[in-house]
């Protein structure tokens, strides 16, 4: 009894069905992104999502023709004939050329719809030179900074970075932290001149950083978050989010920035509004507490902390002759994640 054959088409249909079946599950729960965390994230977890989706559809549809292939034109037994001369197929090339280019303009359409959501048009906007950034008065970049570019003091050109989203654009964020990147280590000044090495922002409210660096290019980046901005010598850039989630998260530097490049973390801490209130509190009494003599004097410790140790006390404040001055608890804060 000869057995039915299934039309080549059934076949191919099936085969799409299931590849794409099997490509939208896993594109939806590969699990290769960590905890979302910000009200960014989201975004940017959808346009991953599709690109995973479309990579493996991609993956096994070629791979699966390439099985295929193997397994039914492969030279059998005895069979020393030559294979067919063909020298091409100009609809195949076609169809193949144009799948990749439809793909790439609906992911570069996507990624730039994304981008706007984020507020990523918001900064870029400013190189008209008439936004400006707010800096927090007497804080380390608007001391070292202001003049260094010929900027009043509070105040800094925007360049690039990530702003406020469409709805909020025009609206000041909750919370505004000044950022300074350096060998090795991050900074963080809040309004009232309080430093800190590590950041804590309130959960639920729009926080602004304006980023800077001291020596070279470094990268803010906040995994959780799915934002990265670089921080760039003699130039501000900034960066704006919604933390959704409590707890505590790792700041990494993604720039290469030197030999102890990797030791260069932080931790974001979301706090509830209650929990930020008295955090913030605490600090500023600090501040008032601590004579400027002694902040002064800080300095080449926290150089000392975050630099070399092949070099003196004066060798290492002489490469950040615009440090700013950092109090204690800062510096405490450095050396823990420094040495982690």
């Amino acid at each position: 009894m000869e057995r039915a054959k299934i039309s080549p088409a059934i076949s191919i249909s099936v085969s799409g069905v299931a590849i794409t079946l099997i490509s939208l599950w896993y594109g939806q729960n590969h699990g290769w992104l960590p905890e979302a965390a910000s009200q960014n994230a989201p975004l940017v977890d959808g346009l991953f999502n599709l690109m995973m989706t479309i990579s493996v559809w991609l993956f096994l549809a070629i791979q699966g023709v390439i099985i295929l292939a193997i397994i039914k034109f492969r030279k059998q037994p005895g069979d020393e004939t030559d294979g067919p001369p063909i020298e091409g197929n100009l609809p195949l090339e076609l169809v193949w050329t144009a799948i990749p280019v439809v793909i790439v303009m609906v992911l570069a359409v996507y990624s730039f719809d994304v981008y706007q959501q984020m507020g990523g048009l918001d900064p870029m906007a400013s190189h008209d030179h008439t936004r400006m950034a707010k800096v927090s008065s007497g804080s380390a970049i608007a001391g070292s900074l202001g003049g260094d570019l010929g900027l009043p003091r509070g105040g800094q050109k925007v360049a690039l970075g990530i702003g406020a989203n469409p709805k909020s654009e025009g609206i000041d964020a909750d919370v505004t932290i000044d950022v300074m990147g350096l060998q090795y280590a991050w900074l963080f000044t809040y309004p009232g001149n309080v430093m800190a090495g590590e950041l804590h922002v309130p959960v639920g409210r729009d926080v602004q950083l304006n980023l800077q660096a001291q020596d070279v290019l470094h990268a803010f980046w906040v995994p959780q978050f799915r934002l990265k901005q670089d921080a760039i010598p003699g130039r501000m850039s900034e960066l704006r989010f919604r933390p959704e989630k409590t707890g505590t998260y790792p700041i990494v530097c993604a720039e290469l920035c030197g030999p102890f490049h990797g030791a260069m973390r932080s931790e974001i801490i979301v706090d509830s509004q209650e929990d930020y209130d008295a955090w913030y509190q605490t600090q500023i009494a600090s501040a008032i507490n601590e004579s400027s003599d002694s902040r002064l004097a800080s300095v080449a410790i926290a150089v000392d902390v975050i630099g070399s140790t092949d070099l003196s006390d004066a060798d290492r404040l002489a490469l950040h002759p615009n440090a700013p001055a950092i109090d204690a608890k800062a510096i405490a804060q450095m050396a823990h994640h420094h040495h982690d």
